[in-house]
């Protein structure tokens, strides 16, 4: 069997008498789209901001690759080829494109280190152009892109400085239609390359229409891991909401069924 990619067990963070994440479990495979679902306060962020060294767990491992590592910030994450992509982007809209996807990874060049804006910005379009995204200048401010161009640059900011993972958190939310299509595209461009990708989306129909696994987060911990080749969109909401269960089988069942049966 492939070695996940990503993995994490028993993960636990508590803070004081509130319990963030309960024993949760993890597994990231080579090549794939592993959404993860949950319904608000499920714990889904703290999971994320863990694998991504945004939190530092007080219980658990984490592995890459099979090793266990131990982040101690998003900086560490990124070191072993973890980047993630965040709601606000993290982008800054007064610099240009390719100095946004160079943003504290400058190429410097010559004995008084000066910043070699040439080389990042043939790299930058390089990327851009293996990943479909149009511009029309690689010197255009991002303060002149549209949301879905914004979001395809940390994107692709993120994808050319991912080796391990790329995880993107709530993608699609603040697009339209057409705009969150190509981010989806765009994911998809991005799992050929063979990098996988974490996607954290509360938009079922987005998570039918790319993910190859469906992660389903509730009080904590993984409930459920399910394909949407399998499964329905109403299941995984029955199980993302409390009133569906997994049973031995891997069939999904009433939990109010199962009580009764003594399970």
């Amino acid at each position: 069997m492939t070695e996940p990619t990503l993995q994490a067990r028993g993960l636990v963070k508590r803070y004081g008498q509130v319990t963030a994440i309960d024993g949760a479990d993890f597994d990231l495979f080579p090549g794939e789209v592993l959404a993860v679902v949950g319904d608000n306060g499920a714990g889904k962020s703290s999971l994320i901001k863990a694998l991504s060294g945004a939190l530092i767990p007080d219980e658990g491992e984490i592995k890459v690759d099979g090793e266990v590592v131990h982040f101690k910030s998003p900086l560490d994450a990124r070191h072993v080829g973890i980047e993630t992509v965040y709601q606000d982007l993290a982008v800054a809209p007064a610099l240009d494109i390719a100095s946004n996807m160079f943003l504290g990874r400058e190429i410097r060049k010559g004995p008084f280190r000066k910043l070699d804006t040439g080389t990042m910005r043939t790299q930058a379009q390089k990327v851009l152009d293996e990943l479909g995204i149009k511009v029309k200048s690689i010197t255009q401010l991002v303060e002149t892109l549209s949301g879905g161009q914004r979001q395809g640059v940390a994107v692709a900011r993120a994808a050319a400085f991912g080796t391990k993972a790329v995880i993107m958190d709530e993608p699609t939310a603040a697009l339209g239609v057409a705009e969150s299509g190509k981010v989806l595209a765009l994911i998809d461009r991005i799992r050929e390359r063979g990098l996988p990708v974490v996607l954290i989306s509360h938009n079922m129909p987005h998570v039918f229409d790319i993910a190859d696994r469906i992660h389903v987060h509730r009080l904590g911990k993984r409930v459920a891991v399910v394909s949407p080749k399998t499964h329905t969109m109403n299941q995984v909401v029955g199980l993302l909401t409390g009133a569906l269960r997994l049973g031995e089988n891997g069939e999904v069942e009433e939990v109010e069924a199962a009580v009764r049966a003594g399970l």
